[in-house]
């Protein structure tokens, strides 16, 4: 064989290695869009931060999230590369995808996870990563999360933490191309790398320095206790409820109408749980339906509650739990006021608390008075 000929043989030999060695690092190899779905008791939330090691560590030490994904979002290009991404021009945002226990946490809580763990007022990329590709955002899948991103953006930034503003931008989420294998888990694969990266990007001095040690001495919280709520075992349910309580919370069962707390209070206030005191409904949404039981045109909030089919009956019914004690409160009846669609929340005032609206700023519902202005 000709020299000439071993020489080609060789450089072929080599840039055919180094294409397969980017190809297997996940710096050329086109990525696949996601398409896990998710199962019952998990929600999934989508950010950006800047580079998607950090974002996806940061997330992943929260006990209430299940797993972080790194991937791509935001672009118009499809099957984007980690190389096309780095590089800018794409239009997408290295970002992770969140898939958490939302009886445990909130989607609050995650937002603020992130701003607390980033710069954003940084509107020119992440620490050492330059560029729109690793600039910051919350990508909402609907009008609630949008809302709960912009407000919470909004209290932050009236709260002056930063000398700047915050420019985390708020967008529509899009389709979520997966990074290489390669890239995730990337903190626990490589932590040597990941350490020296990390400490270089000045990504931490900038969370001590503004924020305090990890970013959690003056960061405002969720004031939402009940979201860490455990359910006492049932021997102390048993001590602590009267038997009807216990009962109707924990067995489903129903109390007698016309011979209970609340079917026919007419004080304004609240409405919450027995046991974890979470909000639930509103006295400016309760009506008297003439059944005997409580009963109400919506919760406080969709989200406040969750549905469940109930086959006790011949006829199925939609049985309403609270969110996180998971008490039976009780079912949605059609046969409510014709403008409600004719529903009804046919509550158990066995099930739930009353706090008049005087008393509501005292026992940590003051973010609720605006229900009665």
């Amino acid at each position: 064989m000709k020299p000439i000929y071993k020489i080609i043989i060789v450089v072929v030999l080599i840039l055919g290695s180094f294409l397969g060695y980017n190809w297997y690092m996940g710096k050329t190899a086109p990525s696949d869009l996601d398409s896990q779905k998710t199962t019952e008791g998990e929600a999934i939330a989508y950010f950006a931060g800047g580079c998607f090691w950090c974002v996806e560590s940061d997330y992943e030490k929260l006990p209430e999230v299940k797993d972080v994904i790194s991937g791509y979002m935001g672009g118009e290009v499809d099957s984007p590369s980690y190389k096309e991404v780095s590089a800018g021009g794409t239009g997408h945002r290295e970002s992770i995808k969140v898939i958490y226990d939302p009886t445990k946490t909130t989607y609050k809580d995650l937002v603020i996870h992130l701003l607390k763990h980033i710069d954003p007022t940084d509107a020119g990329g992440s620490f050492g990563d330059r560029g729109e590709q690793y600039t910051s955002a919350i990508y909402y899948q609907n009008a609630e999360e949008k809302e709960i991103a912009l407000e919470t953006i909004k209290e932050i930034d009236e709260s002056k933490l930063f000398d700047k503003p915050i420019v985390t931008s708020v967008e529509p989420a899009g389709d979520f191309w997966l990074a290489e294998d390669y890239h995730q888990d990337y903190s626990e694969k490589n932590p040597l790398r990941y350490k020296y990266y990390r400490s270089g990007s000045g990504r931490d001095d900038f969370i001590e320095k503004t924020l305090g040690k990890e970013g959690s001495d003056s960061f405002p919280t969720s004031t939402n206790p009940w979201k860490n709520f455990v359910l006492p075992d049932d021997k102390v349910l048993k001590e602590t409820l009267s038997p009807v309580q216990y009962d109707v919370t924990q067995k489903e069962g129903t109390e007698i109408p016309f011979e209970n707390e609340y079917w026919d209070n007419h004080q304004k206030g609240i409405y919450v749980d027995l046991l974890s005191g979470e909000p639930l409904f509103s006295s400016t949404d309760k009506f008297d339906s003439g059944t005997g039981w409580p009963s109400f045109l919506k919760p406080i909030d969709m989200t406040f509650v969750t549905e469940k089919k109930d086959f006790k009956l011949i006829i199925p019914r939609t049985e309403i739990r609270s969110k996180y004690a998971d008490s039976h409160l009780g079912h949605i009846i059609l046969d409510g006021p014709e403008e409600n669609d004719k529903i009804r929340y046919c509550m158990n005032s066995a099930s739930l608390h009353f706090v008049p609206v005087e008393n509501m700023e005292s026992e940590g519902y003051g973010d609720y008075l605006n229900l009665f202005k």
